[in-house]
């Protein structure tokens, strides 16, 4: 979270830099409010129209410092527009306001706020205003007053565009699930931008197209429309606008309007038979050489059943690696998109490309992770009578394959080595240094018919030289005695949450002695970790968990200890599998791990 806050300090740093320095190429007067009132921001024109140097108005409140009645009074602060737009985030204008000159003197001002934010988070205001008292009723004057409109206008939209850039690639980079992406794309898209967004994206060897997402407006259902799935294959010759794009071509914006050059040549007679027909093919997008394709064909009954009017389709990710493509449709024919929203969707594609291509990229990791995880999770042993159940639960879709691990086996004296342990780290190399430590374990526990601190401490001493791990916890436990009984469990902990023991009659509790540093520490010569011993009473379970199991965002380590202690009460009477399933089925929502769970039950009498 610190560098979070550090990455985003420094970016409204940077961006405060840059519309400071379009402040001051701006004739009008602009003032900068942040979410307090206070004024952090002052241009030239400002300086010069209320007769203060910036240094007098940077840090000062906008309203106590300006804002006066007609007669130079003070304006309760509950009727300032202004103060109700920087509380409620939203767009405000005013006209015949006054501001307090820095001689005493009143100026009469009109004035627009728009609301700035950085990443989704409100920062203040962008305020805009004009002297007034020299507005007069003259067709100059009023030409001015449209070109100053105009022109506050278009910096309000100019922050819009900015604003909406700024969101997507923060909301979008919370996630690497690409489903989830895309939906969260067009929720921010439409209607905000746009009236429908589809995006498509290349699958397999780069000629299969899937229409993955439409998003269009609030009860209109685009699943019931049949728009997504396979779409029909594209060439790198084919000619329509979604083919050009999704082969490396430059975006491209649309409007339905009849050329003169398409009618150019054509007789009267001609022009006028052919007027109904053309109409038809302006309203789906076609043109000359756009009608090359199935894709084409498929794109265009699209546009003509959300109705466009105006259209723009944009590739995912630069020209050389073009994940798929992003169209936009409005339906109002007054509102046509314009160049400069095909250069921020443009923007916008871009990113997505990037963030699509990372996902994918995740993906794979993450399935050869997981894959390597589970082939070398091998099949329990069958002790005797005893009985032995393990589940492993990769982490919930967007988070990243951990080093979590159980391991059973017997050993060379005839007792039943236990293990559960967790590698540091949450990618390949995790899953990969698990597999490492898992063998050398294996290795030194048959070696030697030793305690298992013994055994943990020489795992300690290797780890750094045979294997890539740097830091892990476990805990190695031994059953000894025969078949029949009495049995005692005997194990060592580095530092991994402790062993849970279900014993008929006495309830649960955590076996907490035996509790060492974790892998990595390095004891050094003399250094060892305890062993710890319990009796395993006919028909006890013991429980060895990684702390996914007990571990939830936003929940201490001693709620998800006591939520396991109560969950495995009320199934203890349970089959061993049936326990295993109950306990995992049980977590809550919000689990960022993985989990490994592996479980023990003794014979009943």
């Amino acid at each position: 979270m610190a560098n979070g806050a550090r990455d985003a300090g420094r970016r409204w740093a940077a961006e405060g830099d840059f519309w400071r320095r379009v402040a001051e190429q701006l004739g009008t007067a602009l003032l900068v409010i942040d979410t307090d009132g206070r004024i952090v921001a002052v241009n030239r024109a400002a300086e010069r129209l209320l007769d203060r140097p910036a240094s007098k108005m940077c840090g000062a409140d906008a309203h106590d410092l300006l804002h006066r009645s007609p007669d130079g009074d003070r304006i309760p602060r509950d009727r300032c527009l202004l103060l109700q737009a920087l509380d409620q985030g939203t767009e405000a204008r005013g006209d015949g306001d006054c501001y307090l000159r820095g001689d005493g003197g009143l100026t009469p001002v009109s004035w627009s706020a728009s609301p700035l934010a950085d990443g989704g988070v409100p920062r203040g205001v962008a305020l805009l205003f004009t002297d007034s008292a020299t507005d007069t009723d003259t067709a100059a004057d009023r030409g001015a007053r449209r070109e100053r409109a105009a022109y506050t206008s278009a910096l309000e939209d100019l922050n819009e565009r900015l604003t909406l850039v700024a969101e997507i690639t923060d909301v979008l980079g919370q996630t690497l699930e690409t489903d989830e992406a895309l939906a969260r794309l067009g929720r921010l898209l439409v209607p905000r931008l746009a009236d429908w967004a589809a995006v498509d994206l290349l699958t397999g060897s780069g000629q299969e197209v899937h229409r993955v997402a439409v998003t269009g407006p609030a009860g209109r259902d685009a699943t019931r429309e049949g728009w997504r799935g396979p779409l029909p294959t594209t060439g790198a010759a084919a000619l329509s606008q979604p083919a050009r794009v999704l082969n490396g071509g430059e975006p491209v914006l649309r409007g339905w309007e009849e050329t003169a050059e398409e009618t150019a040549g054509e007789s009267a007679g001609e022009t006028a038979g052919k007027t109904a027909e053309k109409t038809a093919e302006k309203t789906a997008g076609k043109t000359a050489g756009e009608t090359d394709s199935p894709l084409a064909a498929v794109h265009h009954d699209f546009l003509r059943t959300v109705g466009a009017t105006s259209a723009l389709t944009v590739p995912l990710g630069a020209q050389r690696q073009v994940t798929g493509a992003l169209t936009l449709v409005r339906t109002n024919p007054a509102h046509p998109f314009d160049s400069g929203d095909l250069d921020v969707v443009g923007d916008i594609g871009r990113r997505v490309g990037l963030l699509i291509d990372n996902a994918r990229r995740f993906g794979r990791q993450r399935a050869v992770a997981e894959a390597m995880q589970r082939n070398l999770l091998t099949p329990l042993p069958r002790p005797g009578s005893m009985r032995l159940a393990a589940r492993y639960q990769p982490a919930p879709a967007g988070s990243q394959v951990g080093g979590d691990w159980y391991d059973a086996f017997e050993l060379r004296d005839g007792a039943l080595a236990l293990v559960i342990g967790d590698v540091v780290g949450h990618d390949l190399t995790a899953a990969a240094g698990m597999a490492q430590l898992r063998g050398v374990l294996r290795s030194l526990a048959w070696d030697r018919a030793e305690p298992p601190g013994a055994v943990v401490d020489r795992l300690d001493d290797a780890m750094p030289v045979i294997t890539t791990v740097s830091m892990a916890t476990l805990v190695l436990a031994r059953v000894e005695g025969p078949d029949t009984g009495p049995w005692t469990l005997r194990w060592a902990s580095a530092g991994h949450p402790p062993p849970l023991l279900l014993t008929p009659g006495s309830g649960a509790r955590y076996l907490e002695a035996g509790q060492g540093l974790l892998l990595g520490a390095r004891l050094g010569a003399g250094g060892h970790r305890p062993d710890a011993t319990v009796a395993l009473p006919p028909g006890s379970t013991l429980l060895l968990y990684t702390d996914g199991l007990v571990e939830v965002p936003g929940s201490d380590l001693d709620t998800g200890l006591g939520r396991l202690r109560r969950n495995a009460l009320a199934y203890a009477h349970e089959p061993l599998d049936t326990l295993c399933d109950r306990l995992l089925a049980r977590m809550p929502p919000g689990s960022t791990d993985d989990i490994a769970l592996l479980a023990l039950r003794m014979p009943a009498p």
